[in-house]
């Protein structure tokens, strides 16, 4: 590492860790990002994975989130050269009968497509959608927080407030519009019985229709690379090949800020925490990980309901009964036998991500935390259900298990994707029950991580709350 006073020091590179960097950069205070890999981005990269000419997202890939964060939308990452990707639909959800529930950026279309569901479809998803940018701006701020937009907020609250297994019993009759939200509702990574899985549903629901479920043209490196000019055009710099294994080892700063798990803190904290809260950070719940493939495919996915085509992101599944006997599988532990299979095609509408007339396709699944059960053929056996013949397509496949998603960004532990747990307590207490999570004991040091409110995702809320309240105890 270099030598040198810097005003702030942020370990991790990742959408928090730049977030941050790019808010105290532009408050005009001298800003060094520091990250362990050889290119900048956390999960958020790309890169060839299986054969030459084949652009795969290394981490995250569909990004409804990232379009729809109030910080990253006021950054202008456009004049970066971030483009933004939307498919025909956000979202196709294929059902075993051969059809298929779809997800258009209209509420009205949608819920046209839904058969008698329809009219319930509009009354749960419509006045939330009409109201979107204030709700995510209030479930985007810490928990708890006086709202700004207490209306708007009420209306979300009273929907979200339930199970995603209780609105759908009670609302969501027709088998299309209650596989369509249970596969929603499972990217909380928690039971469809359990509490916020139902606010998860609606939150993403939401995003599909406000701003739609997009990916950056070229790959995901491309939310990275913007974020690391912005960074560059407010001063700040950005040094690769620079691992943190000790707070000990980091160049004189006035505030560090850390996009790393709790488990890596206690790391690189060493004996420096106090003991409650060291063993306040060692109960905070992992999320289950995943397993995810990576294919070049010698053409396009023989779906057979045509609607999958223009789809960006299909939850293969089936039925809601099926996404929620998945997900309650997990959650006790056990693999299972038809798991919820979250899959994205991106070359059908950026074709500069594979050679001509070739796909590639991203998939994974929850399983158990860092369990190494290989989830290959459960995986292609459920794609295989609603594109016969997919294997034959298949030109090279790239597995990644919690093992290998852990070796590849620590951040990944077991292969959580999430920053831990979505429980309703750890939605309050994250990592930890305070005002501001994102203080920790050692003055002048702040996590800013998915860890902290408010939570995983692509949208780097979590590094711009952490960085306002570096700047106003330091700064300011």
């Amino acid at each position: 590492m270099r030598s040198g006073a810097h005003d702030v020091i942020v370990v991790g590179s990742g959408p928090n860790g730049l977030a941050a960097a790019i808010f105290l950069a532009r408050a005009g205070l001298g800003v060094r990002v520091l990250e362990a890999k050889e290119t900048p981005g956390g999960a958020v990269r790309s890169g060839e994975l299986t054969l030459p000419g084949f652009v795969h997202d290394l981490g995250s890939s569909i990004h409804p989130m990232a379009v729809g964060s109030p910080f990253f939308r006021g950054l202008g990452l456009e004049q970066y050269g971030l483009e933004w990707v939307h498919p025909a639909f956000p979202l196709v959800h294929p059902l075993p009968d051969g059809n298929a529930a779809v997800m258009h950026r209209s509420v009205e279309a949608t819920a046209e497509g839904l058969g008698r569901g329809a009219s319930v479809y509009n009354r749960l998803m419509g006045p939330i959608v009409s109201r979107w940018e204030e709700i995510a701006e209030e479930i985007l701020q810490p928990l708890p927080h006086i709202p700004r937009h207490p209306v708007e907020l009420a209306h979300f609250g009273i929907r979200a407030m339930w199970p995603a297994q209780a609105l759908i019993d009670g609302c969501l009759r027709e088998e299309k519009s209650r596989a369509l939200f249970a596969g929603l509702a499972a990217h909380s990574f928690l039971p469809l019985t359990a509490i916020p899985s139902g606010a998860f549903g609606l939150v993403l629901g939401m995003m599909g229709h406000g701003v739609g479920w997009p990916f950056p043209r070229g790959g995901a490196q491309g939310i990275t690379s913007a974020l690391v000019e912005c960074l560059r055009d407010a001063g700040g710099e950005v040094e690769c090949n620079s691992p943190v294994r000790s707070l000990a080892e980091l160049p004189p700063a006035r505030a560090i800020m850390l996009d790393v798990s709790p488990r890596q803190f206690l790391q690189v904290a060493g004996d420096n925490l106090p003991p409650g809260y060291r063993r306040a950070l060692a109960r905070y719940r992992p999320a289950p990980g995943i397993f995810k493939i990576d294919y070049a495919l010698d053409g396009p996915v023989p779906w057979l309901d045509a609607s999958c085509h223009g789809a960006g992101t299909l939850h293969i599944c089936g039925t809601a009964a099926e996404v929620a006997a998945s997900e309650q599988a997990v959650a006790g532990g056990r693999i299972p036998d038809r798991p919820f299979v979250l899959a994205a095609q991106h070359t059908p509408f950026d074709p500069s991500r594979a050679p001509a007339g070739k796909q590639t396709f991203w998939a994974y699944c929850h399983i158990p935390y860092g369990s190494i059960f290989d989830m290959t053929s459960r995986i292609e056996a459920q794609i295989e259900r609603f594109a016969p013949g997919f294997r034959d397509r298949i030109l090279a496949r790239h597995t990644m298990g919690p093992v290998q998603l852990e070796e590849w960004n620590p951040n990944l532990a077991g292969g959580d994707i999430s920053g831990g747990a979505c429980t309703p307590w750890q939605m309050l207490a994250r990592p930890i029950a305070s005002a501001t999570p994102y203080r920790t004991p050692l003055t002048g040091v702040y996590l800013c991580s998915a860890s902290t409110p408010p939570g995983g995702g692509v949208h780097g809320m979590c590094g711009f709350h952490a960085a306002r309240a570096a700047f106003a105890d330091v700064f300011a």
